[in-house]
């Protein structure tokens, strides 16, 4: 397994159905553990995957002062166009991101999840 990353933002999510689709079913993410004081309080919860010899980590917070919805996560990806297509066969109704060549010199992938957050996958242009 691929080592943690040294940092694990803490996004801002309301609804638990929302986030599972969008972070298990089209993103791939797993769950590692999820908290709850009681059954009835929100849900506070880690998510992971691994891909291309990286570990991708995040925390997702119902709690009311962890996380103010609109953050923006870049993630690094090798081989991104692998991950382009990875996500359009999954067919998701709510999103379907493009590649996008920046004038810096890389290749992002940005999506937005149901809370606002906002997700950039990116690698060099030309990683050769």
């Amino acid at each position: 397994m691929a080592p943690v990353q040294a940092i694990i933002p803490v996004l801002r999510s309301f609804d638990q159905r929302k986030a599972e689709e969008f972070y298990f079913g089209f993103l791939g993410f797993a769950q590692d553990w999820q908290h709850r004081f009681e059954p009835a309080l929100p849900l506070y919860q880690q998510i992971s995957r691994d891909r291309g010899g990286l570990r991708y980590v995040l925390h997702l917070s119902e709690h009311h002062g962890d996380a103010c919805p609109g953050a923006n996560v870049r993630l690094a990806c090798p081989d991104l166009p692998a991950l382009h297509r990875e996500l359009q066969a999954r067919q998701y109704g709510h999103a379907r991101p493009g590649l996008e060549r920046m004038p810096w010199g890389m290749r992002e992938l940005r999506l937005h999840d149901p809370f606002g957050n906002k997700l950039v996958f990116f690698e060099d242009d030309d990683p050769a």
